[in-house]
Parts: C-alpha cells; structure tokens; sequence
C-alpha cells in the first residue's frame, strides 16, 4: 500500500466514532432515549455499545502510523513519549470529573475511572506492548490476556460469576479503590471502567495496532480490504460463539464483547478503505474528517459544555423553582418543537452540529490539539 502522511479512512472512521460519542451522551433526557442510543443493561449489545471499543481500536491503529518514526521499537524516547500521553489523558478525565466544583468538592466520593482515563491506561499499556513485541508474541499475549481474564471471573465469580453484584471486577475495584470512588449509575457501587476490566480492553488497543500494520505494510489495497472483511466477519461469528459460554458485556469488557466489536471496527474501517482509498471518492468524507482531527479535545470539550450548563447556569422558573441551563434548553426549545422522545434525540443531533462548528474552526485554522 501506498504510504501517506495521514490515513483518511481512519481520520473518516475516527470523526464518526466521535459524533457518536457526542450523541449517545447528549440526549435531552435520559428518560427519553431510543433504544439504539442506550447501552445495553447488562449482558448485550447495542449500537451504543460498540462506540468506545471502536475508539479504543482506533487509537491502536493509529499508534502504528504514529509510531513508524520510532521504527517500532521500545527506546527511552517511545517510552516518554507514552507515558507522557497516557497520564496527560488521564488527568484531563480525572479534571472533567471534578470540573467545575474544584474547592467545595467532597473528594471523599469522587470516582476516579471513567471514559479517558481508560484510554489512557489502555494506550499506555498496549502501546508499551506493540512497542516491546513482534506481532507473533502481540498475538499470543492477546490470547493469553482474553482466556486469562475468562478463567479469573469464572473462577473467582461464584455461583454467578458474571452477574453485576458478584463478579470479581468489581471486587478487585472495591478493595483497591473504595465503594465511594466508583461509578453509582446502577444503584450499587460499580465501575464499567474498572481498573480488572481494563485487561480485555488494552488487547482492543493491539488489535487495532496489528489492523494498522496489515493497512501499512501490504502492497495491496484490494488484499488488506478482503482480509479485513473476512477478519471481521469472523470476529463477529467468533464473538458471538464465545459469546455462549461468556456473555458479551460491555460493563465488564468481556473478552467475547472484545472480538465481537473488533469485527465490526474491522468491517466498517474495511469499508472506509475501499470508497476512499480505492473508489476514491473522498469529498464526501469532510465532515467526518473535521471531527477526526481533534477527537479527544472535542470530547472533552463536549463534557465541559454540558457540565457548564448543568452546574453553573440556573435559570429561574414563573413558579419560583430554579432549571439547569441543560433542562431548560431541552423543555423550552426541543420538547416544543419535537416532543419529549425526538426532541431529546434532536437535542443530540445539535450538540453534534455545534462541536462539528468548533472542530471546523480548528480545522479551518489548522489548529489540532493532541490530547
């Protein structure tokens, strides 16, 4: 394959992934979203669920493009450069969650995982390993780490080792971060984000990596977009067949969840390769590629923008009763125009309107902010 300075397909792939990070997060209201938008309960998938391992399979490919300067090879200076990116990730997730109340905060209950700080434990970690191994070890530390975490919860889950309140994930997250540090959204103390179930989720990051040295290093765009259908589809097939014994499940990544989304990354990067980088047929692409070109900064910037509307604008009611800035957009002007259900939706569509202005004037002044 050609070699370019950037891959357009994965900027093109990397913009969707961001919108619909915007949207499935920006509903009007949580209770009025469509079912595609939700994530799945439990055991499942959804459309909505397969949003962050793409992101996260994403990085990976990048990394490999990103990393061909260093030749891929583990050195002082691969390892700074990591490291450094991994903790400014992590810090700017950890910031969004205490932003905007930074004094009066009780930090006794803060949660300290979340979306970008497992990013950046998965791209730290996964990049050290693409880095350190040839792609014959990368694969079997794959295996290993996908069995390995299977046999740990079924082994030490009990009766219902993947049930929400006695798998071991979140046993590992209670005893090495606290009850009052994790995520609350499910009535009891649990983190989709927890420190166990980042395992799965770093070989998400490798096998992007390993997708990007098939895109960089084959001659053949007509071979690479074959073999990534045939992957894919396997992937999906496998996962679903793993899928029997140990249930896909976003909430504690599991490994079949991990070759299952991988599958559908695999088909739909498969198919940005062929009608950009075959078909040539690229003008269409732009707005995506707008959001692909900051993606991280957007994001955080999108949690930024609702936390100021949610905390910091309180707009008083005839009744005397005070609304969020976020309430009352979405009551005064979306209920209006498309009831509860589609006006939440449209709430969303917006946000993705408005940050897609934000990224088009970085873009516009070639401005890109790496997070």
């Amino acid at each position: 394959m050609a070699k370019t300075d950037r891959l357009i397909s994965l900027d093109v792939f990397r913009g969707l992934t961001i919108a619909g990070m915007i949207l499935v997060n920006t509903p009007g209201s949580w209770n009025y979203v469509y079912s595609p938008l939700r994530h799945a309960d439990w055991h499942g998938c959804t459309p909505t669920d397969l949003v962050f391992p793409f992101f996260l399979f994403i990085v990976g490919v990048a990394m490999w493009f990103s990393f061909k300067k260093f030749d891929h090879q583990l050195s002082s200076a691969t390892v700074v450069k990591i490291l450094r990116r991994a903790v400014l990730i992590f810090l700017v997730g950890l910031l969004l969650k205490i932003f905007p109340n930074f004094i009066d905060r009780d930090y006794s209950q803060l949660r300290i995982l979340g979306v970008l700080q497992r990013i950046a434990i998965a791209y730290g970690i996964g990049a050290l390993l693409c880095m350190w191994l040839n792609q014959k070890k990368l694969i079997i530390v794959s295996v290993v780490i996908l069995a390995g975490y299977w046999i740990i919860l079924w082994a030490f889950g009990g009766d219902d080792p993947y049930g929400l309140t006695t798998n071991v994930v979140l046993r590992v997250d209670k005893a090495i971060l606290g009850e009052s540090h994790l995520w609350q959204g499910k009535g009891i103390p649990f983190d989709p984000e927890g420190l166990l179930s980042t395992l799965p989720a770093i070989v998400t990051v490798i096998l992007g990596y390993l997708t990007g040295r098939l895109i960089g290093t084959w001659d053949s765009k007509i071979r690479v977009v074959t073999l990534m259908l045939l992957l894919g589809i396997a992937g999906i097939f496998f996962g679903k067949l793993w899928g029997l014994l140990f249930p896909i499940n976003k909430s504690l990544w599991t490994s079949s969840y991990v070759i299952y989304t991988a599958g559908y990354a695999l088909l739909l990067l498969a198919g940005f390769l062929w009608i950009i980088d075959i078909k040539k047929a690229v003008k269409w692409s732009h707005p995506l590629r707008v959001f692909g070109m900051n993606p991280l900064f957007i994001y955080a910037l999108s949690i930024v923008w609702v936390k100021i509307l949610i905390y910091l604008i309180k707009i008083p009611g005839d009744a005397g009763e005070t609304m969020n800035g976020y309430a009352w957009i979405y009551q005064n002007l979306f209920v209006t125009i498309g009831g509860n259900m589609f006006g939440s939706f449209l709430f969303g569509i917006t946000h993705i309107i408005l940050f897609w202005f934000v990224g088009w004037i970085l873009y516009r002044f070639r401005i890109f902010i790496k997070i």
